[in-house]
């Protein structure tokens, strides 16, 4: 009996009984393959050739040194990575255009070959002229590094293969293309395949390879998701266009902590490093204002302070506008209820803006507490004190909620000056950071104490 064959869509995997020339789950053209099982026996041979090779079975208590790092002296980019780069290891980084990936990335290549490291950027997107006039604006242009312009996979990876280099950085990987996969660059089928290639030349040879993406308009990498799976390491650039700020976000590492973060400021020399990112965040904050409040949070290992802004206006229109920058509005929404039914305070017919100080994204529950008080003295028009810094995570009921790694926050706000802490009741004990603690067990509580109403 001949079993009939099977076929899916390479785009979105979709399986489908026929082929046909356009996908009916995706609406993707010319992506239905046939899928040949393993029993069929490799491409050329028999079915009787079905047996492959042993492999190696380890147990867990098998002891293998750490992997050799190589580190290029850009400590932010160096923690984010985990210590230093892995050599085999494949890096996709991905973040808006103009953002500066490709500046970060030229200077990193520089300082990995001023390290020892042989490197090879290869650019698909710009003549090699472009990136050389980019490298004597950052002022590397005596940086060994080699440069090459192509889109050929197959000509990168023979070049490749000669060269062995220590790191290949490819800007960008939705301008490969594979010669082998009918469809044209940028697309599904060749992010994916030069993404598997280039991959598994890493694996290979012991060479590091960084791959740069492109992002959609919703903030993902595009291209299949398999991509982010193929790699060992995801980071995103993030930033703002109208702030100087820029972070390095990890939110995928195999050899190091994920949510780390690395801080740069976009300068006219390219990207600077700084060291201390909380100092920085909170450079801009003058006297105490209504609306004004100081959150210790955590990134990744770091702790980091930034300033919680917030305006509360009457409306003129019939539904009261919701606007939120660096927080997520849907938490927004579930603080304005838990005040109203918990604490009593109506935010019915007014305006709410809610804005993170310097372009920063914060995704902590940690963050409820800070933002609550920002919204009720802005509500109120009473300013908290200058030197107090807060965090906590409210429910539903209006309790206040300890949270991770208090010490730290404290920590850092002692060192940056502020004298006083406002935190949740409860949770492990530990210092205090040197820091005047005020320990509150509900909303309620904190409004009737600070603000005097409740």
């Amino acid at each position: 009996m001949v079993k009939s064959a099977s076929f899916s869509c390479s785009a979105c995997g979709a399986v489908h009984s026929k082929w046909s020339g356009r996908c009916d789950a995706c609406n993707a053209w010319n992506t239905i393959i046939e899928d040949v099982p393993l029993s069929a026996g490799p491409k050329g041979k028999s079915l009787g050739a079905r047996r492959g090779n042993g492999i190696n079975l380890t147990d867990l208590a098998t002891q293998e040194p750490p992997p050799p790092r190589t580190i290029s002296g850009m400590d932010e980019l160096d923690r984010v990575l985990g210590g230093g780069l892995v050599p085999g290891s494949a890096t996709l980084v991905g973040g808006d255009p103009g953002i500066g990936k490709s500046t970060l990335l030229l200077q990193a290549a520089a300082r990995f070959a001023q390290a020892g490291l042989p490197v090879i950027y290869v650019s698909g997107e710009e003549a090699s002229a472009q990136v050389r006039m980019r490298a004597q604006r950052l002022g590397l242009g005596d940086a060994p590094v080699k440069l090459a312009t192509a889109t050929a996979l197959r000509d990168i990876l023979t070049t490749l293969e000669t060269e062995t280099p220590g790191l290949v950085i490819i800007d960008s990987i939705q301008t490969m293309w594979a010669d082998n996969v009918d469809s044209a660059p940028g697309s599904v089928a060749q992010v994916r395949a030069a993404a598997h290639e280039l991959t598994t030349f890493a694996k290979r040879k012991g060479s590091s390879v960084i791959l740069v993406g492109h992002v959609t308009k919703e903030g993902q990498i595009a291209g299949p998701r398999v991509v982010e799976h193929m790699v060992d390491t995801v980071l995103y650039f993030e930033g703002e266009r109208g702030h100087q700020f820029r972070i390095l976000r990890s939110v995928k590492n195999r050899f190091g902590p994920a949510d780390e973060i690395g801080v740069f400021e976009m300068t006219g020399q390219g990207l600077a490093e700084v060291a201390n990112p909380s100092a920085l965040f909170l450079s801009g904050r003058g006297d105490p204002a209504p609306g004004s409040v100081v959150f210790a949070g955590i990134e990744g290992t770091r702790p980091v302070l930034v300033e919680m802004q917030a305006l509360v206006a009457p409306t003129p229109h019939s539904q009261p506008r919701r606007a939120v920058v660096g927080w997520d509005s849907g938490r927004l929404a579930m603080i304005l209820a838990v005040l109203e039914a918990r604490c009593g305070i109506p935010f019915a017919g007014l305006d709410v803006y809610l804005n993170v100080a310097g372009g920063i994204k914060i995704s902590e529950p940690a963050a409820d507490l800070a933002v609550a008080a920002a919204l009720l003295s802005a509500r109120e028009d009473a300013a908290l004190p200058a030197q107090a810094v807060l965090f906590g995570e409210i429910s539903l009921s209006g309790a206040l909620r300890p949270v991770s790694q208090t010490e730290n926050r404290l920590k850092e706000a002692k060192k940056l000056g502020f004298t006083s802490a406002i935190i949740p009741a409860g949770g492990k004990p530990g210092g205090t950071g040197g820091l005047s603690l005020t320990r509150m067990g509900d909303l309620t509580g904190f409004v009737g104490e600070i603000f005097g109403a409740g």
